[in-house]
């Protein structure tokens, strides 16, 4: 498994037109995120409802996606845990706000959305915990939008990055499955997900590649998630 997913980063990274257009985080920083993601990542609320969030206390970092993106495998690969989010075959499987805590930044699992199997009860009340969220939550310093490869961005996602727009709230495309788009084909996705992006005052400039299954882009994710962690304290 760990040779396959060795030949799979090798084929995605000689892949044309994959660099991002900021410098690649540096020794010293992949290392600190390296450390900060090995560290216990506590399991600390399933929000149902407002009254369930827990204080805003850390810097917190939420992903975000269309319901069967890979969010749930993108959050396991990132932690480097086979099952703090769980991955379902019946996408939508997320309805609360799930929160999880590493030494100085929260992670935030947000439901999915544009999967309409659920009562439409049901799919309002999420939507609007989740807006409130998005909205209000003081210590969010990014929400990390995922974007599946194969199919770019979904208006959908634009509705979201038009709220984030609205409510100041900073936003980066992470672009999962990677490993599945045909390599003919990735130029002219990769142009065209980063002007949307380019579109939207509150987004990145830099686009996340990443294939969880390939294990590509991910220790680059966990460094610029680290940046936003706060600082250790002394001793």
């Amino acid at each position: 498994m760990g040779d396959h997913a060795a030949r799979r980063r090798e084929d995605i990274a000689s892949r044309p037109a994959l660099h991002p257009p900021e410098p690649a985080p540096d020794t010293d920083a992949l290392e600190a995120a390296r450390r900060l993601f090995a560290g216990e990542c506590r399991f600390i609320a399933a929000a149902h409802t407002a009254r369930d969030l827990p204080p805003d206390r850390l810097p917190e970092v939420a992903f975000l996606g269309r319901s069967n993106v890979g969010k749930s495998s993108l959050v396991n690969a990132v932690t480097g845990r086979n099952s703090l989010a769980r991955v379902s075959r019946t996408p939508g499987r997320t309805r609360q706000i799930i929160f999880f805590e590493l030494d100085g930044l929260m992670l935030v699992d947000l439901p999915g959305y544009g999967f309409a199997s659920a009562p439409k009860s049901e799919i309002a009340r999420w939507n609007e915990l989740m807006t409130l969220y998005l909205k209000g939550r003081a210590g969010l310093k990014r929400v990390l939008l995922l974007i599946d490869a194969r199919q770019g961005v979904k208006p959908a996602d634009e509705a979201f990055m038009t709220l984030f727009d609205e409510a100041a709230v900073s936003f980066q495309l992470v672009l999962t499955k990677l490993d599945k788009v045909p390599p003919a084909e990735l130029p002219e996705r990769l142009a065209e997900v980063a002007a949307a992006a380019a579109r939207h005052t509150a987004g990145h400039p830099q686009l996340h590649l990443t294939s969880a299954h390939a294990s590509f882009g991910i220790a680059e994710l966990r460094a610029s998630l680290g940046a936003l962690a706060a600082p250790a304290a002394p001793g």
